[in-house]
């Protein structure tokens, strides 16, 4: 958006009697609390949906009652000002977040922030940190129950994968694909397998939940229609694409799945090679390997499953599963409606809403997935029980992938878990995150200090020490934390004594194993930097030159 439309916008704003419930002002000169900005956008975004506006907006650097434009130095930098669009959005329903966060010089040369701000999606309430919020004129406060319902019930009437296809019949299922739902439904009922086998199918289907009063929906089509009757979907996809790559990632095979997708699941099942894998598990005390399939067969059917209930299939997409030597990567569009994978482990609750509830439905009756908190927590169960990586899950504004790891990458991570089996599972995935190299918050950060779990500054992370004994990663601990500035100081001091003289690039040779080797090239010689200048100034050590090569001496 140009500088130009944004003051447009902006004079347009100014020039409102009041603050409505869609626009809001801050002065904000230097900061701003993140939580409250994470209420703002919950209950903006909420506003804006009640009142089918396409944006908010959230305005600092504006005083609230006479909309003067007073200028704010809140996040003055575009890495800053990002870095918070991810952070609320990790604490949103769905990862919703900010359109944009724009800066604008107004006329005056004083910078204004201009958060605009996406409506709610339809029938998706927005909540932040799990509350939700609204606004009564002006007021900041917790969405009142009528206006959470008034949007709730926008799904019952927007339900994509419920409607009836008008044109469609039963003669565009496919028989085999509703043989085999009768099969899964009654296997899911088995104590009315009598009567489930006496209905017709036009009875079962109903009952099963997949058509409505004997009309073909979405749904239908994409668990049990023909091969030709996708088209009945258009422009959405129904497709599942395996694809197979190399070490090199040069792909090695593929195959192409379409509905019906009750049966496309156990195609691209087939598909996958899942091998023997053989390992020593420390936590059975063992020096006999356990040999095992590479992925448990139920994480490969969540994973697929999940994929195919949350699809955002107006997106026009396909579903992939790509199959590595080592990983299963399985990727939907659609954002991830919990908003965070550690919001799932934690409630250890179904989630209130889906993208898809009708075809949600159908698959839960079906017994092709659990609720979308219990069958991940059970992914996440599993690959624990095998010392494997965690799920790694990678959400982005409109697609969701996740990894499955077929083997232990790191066996000092396997021995945390064998020598910890108390650590629940947010924990897990938050060590998971740290063996991944992956970023954490500072929040997440501040859980695993305070149980005493990792050490380090951000972003170099590492096992804490207590742990790091427990697994037997002591040279490993020792080697990343390094000396403590008293013996590096200590240790150059006596070479000093030993040779009279030293210069600085061999000081730096001298003490560049005992660094920590969690810093990178820069900080080393930062840090030998300081310890010398801090010598320097104790009357302890001079230099005879300076620069690059300098030489040092003792005093």
């Amino acid at each position: 958006m140009t500088a130009e439309m944004l003051t447009e916008i902006l004079d347009a704003l100014l020039s409102l009697p009041a603050e409505t419930e869609v626009v809001e002002f801050k002065k904000a000169e230097r900061n701003f609390d993140d939580r409250e900005l994470g209420q703002y956008l919950s209950a903006l975004s909420n506003e804006a949906n009640l009142r089918s506006k396409p944006c908010a907006w959230l305005v600092f650097g504006v005083e609230n009652g006479t909309h003067q434009v007073v200028g704010t130095q809140y996040k003055n930098t575009r890495p800053a000002l990002d870095a918070m669009k991810k952070k609320v959005a990790d604490q949103t329903t769905g990862r919703h977040t900010f359109v944009e966060i724009h800066e604008l010089w107004y006329m005056n040369g004083k910078r204004v922030v201009m958060f605009e701000i996406p409506p709610a999606p339809a029938g998706i309430p927005i909540a932040f940190q799990d509350h939700y919020y609204g606004r009564d004129g002006e007021s900041l406060q917790g969405l009142s129950i009528e206006k959470l319902e008034r949007i709730r019930m926008q799904a019952a009437a927007k339900d994509w994968s419920a409607e009836i296809l008008p044109e469609a019949s039963l003669a565009d299922l496919d028989p085999a694909a509703i043989a085999k739902a009768r099969e899964l439904y009654t296997d899911a009922h088995k104590d009315k397998s009598e009567e489930i086998a006496a209905w017709d199918d036009t009875t079962f289907l109903n009952k099963a939940k997949i058509t409505i009063r004997g009309k073909i929906t979405r749904a239908a089509i994409i668990l049990l229609g023909r091969e030709e009757s996708e088209s009945l979907l258009s422009p959405a996809v129904a497709k599942i694409k395996w694809i197979l790559r190399g070490s090199d990632d040069i792909e090695r095979d593929y195959a192409i799945a379409s509905c019906p997708f009750v049966l496309a699941v156990d195609r691209i099942y087939d598909k996958i090679r899942n091998l023997k894998y053989r390992y020593i598990n420390p936590a059975h005390k063992t020096l006999f390997p356990d040999e095992i399939d590479t992925y448990e067969p139920y994480v490969i059917r969540e994973a697929l499953n999940n994929a195919i209930a949350h699809q955002d299939y107006t997106l026009g997409g396909q579903i992939n599963v790509v199959e590595y030597d080592d990983k299963l990567v399985f990727s939907n569009k659609g954002s991830f409606i919990p908003g965070n994978i550690e919001r799932v482990l934690v409630n250890n609750a179904p989630e209130e809403y889906y993208r898809n509830p009708f075809l949600v439905t159908a698959m839960v009756g079906l017994r092709m997935v659990d609720t979308i908190g219990s069958g991940i927590r059970k992914m996440y169960t599993f690959q624990r029980q095998r010392l494997f990586p965690l799920p790694d899950y990678k959400l982005e504004a409109n697609r969701v992938e996740v990894t499955i790891t077929g083997k232990i990458l790191d066996m000092n991570y396997a021995n945390i878990l064998a020598e910890n089996p108390d650590l629940n599972l947010l924990d897990i995935e938050l060590l998971n995150r740290v063996q991944l190299g992956r970023s954490l918050s500072d929040e997440e950060i501040a859980r695993l200090r305070s149980k005493r779990l990792i050490e380090g500054r951000k972003p170099k992370l590492y096992i804490a020490r207590q742990i790091a004994q427990k697994v037997g990663q002591k040279v490993e601990y020792s080697e990343h934390k390094g000396l403590g500035n008293k013996r590096c100081e200590e240790f150059l001091l006596t070479a000093l004594r030993d040779h009279q003289s030293l210069s600085r690039p061999e000081i730096d040779r001298l003490l560049w194993p005992l660094l920590p080797n969690l810093l990178d090239e820069k900080q080393k010689k930062d840090k030998i930097t300081n310890l010398l200048t801090k010598l320097r100034k104790q009357g302890k050590i001079r230099n005879r030159s300076q620069g690059p090569n300098s030489e040092w001496l003792i005093v």
